[in-house]
């Protein structure tokens, strides 16, 4: 994670000590789904679905023909081009975490508090959706790791992925994980519909 993301976690973090995230959550909602209408929820679930899918089919068939070597080119290359190519029409979907392997994937703002719930609240697999302050909708759906994700974010890793890893990412702080630890959330907003 680079300097700007560590000040913003750093911040986030302070935010949850000080009692302003609660503020923050009650503003935009206070409980899971407050002000988001259910068709809007349904919209957030029905992008993020083909990113889920799309993600976790590659990440099977690169396990299965390269182990996790061809996994780490799967979530560094083929993870954003998938989001980028579902972004579209008012839609943005990602992914983002606490601790970061790819800076790329540094969280919206509006995230932050929401990944600060999920590790207060531990193994809740609840989704959140949240009102924005531009009047947009904000919803994300929690990542838990699972055992195929191991040999890349474990505690045990392999020296050959090790090796791949160091070369990819300086400054990863994605491994030492085990199965069900909380690892991050997928993400999507959806921008204020236009009147007509």
């Amino acid at each position: 994670m680079g300097v700007d993301g560590a000040d913003r976690w750093k911040r986030a973090l302070l935010l949850m000590a000080s009692g302003a995230w609660i503020f923050w959550l009650s503003s935009c909602g206070g409980d899971r789904t407050t002000g988001v209408s259910e068709d809007d929820i349904q919209r957030a679930q029905a992008a993020l679905e083909p990113f889920k899918a799309e993600l976790q089919t590659a990440l099977r068939e690169s396990l299965r023909a390269g182990g996790p070597e061809g996994a780490i080119q799967v979530c560094r290359d083929k993870a954003p081009e998938i989001a980028a190519s579902l972004s579209k029409d008012g839609v943005r979907i990602g992914r983002t975490s606490h601790r970061l392997r790819n800076p790329k994937n540094l969280s919206p703002r509006w995230v932050e508090p929401l990944i600060v719930e999920f590790l207060e609240k531990g193994n809740d697999r609840t989704f959140r959706a949240v009102r924005l302050a531009d009047g947009a909708v904000g919803y994300v759906e929690p990542i838990y790791v699972q055992p195929m994700c191991l040999g890349c974010h474990g505690k045990e890793i392999s020296p050959a992925v090790s090796e791949k890893l160091d070369a990819a990412y300086p400054h990863d702080n994605g491994r030492g994980f085990d199965a069900g630890d909380f690892r991050g959330v997928f993400w999507v907003k959806l921008a204020v519909p236009k009147r007509k």
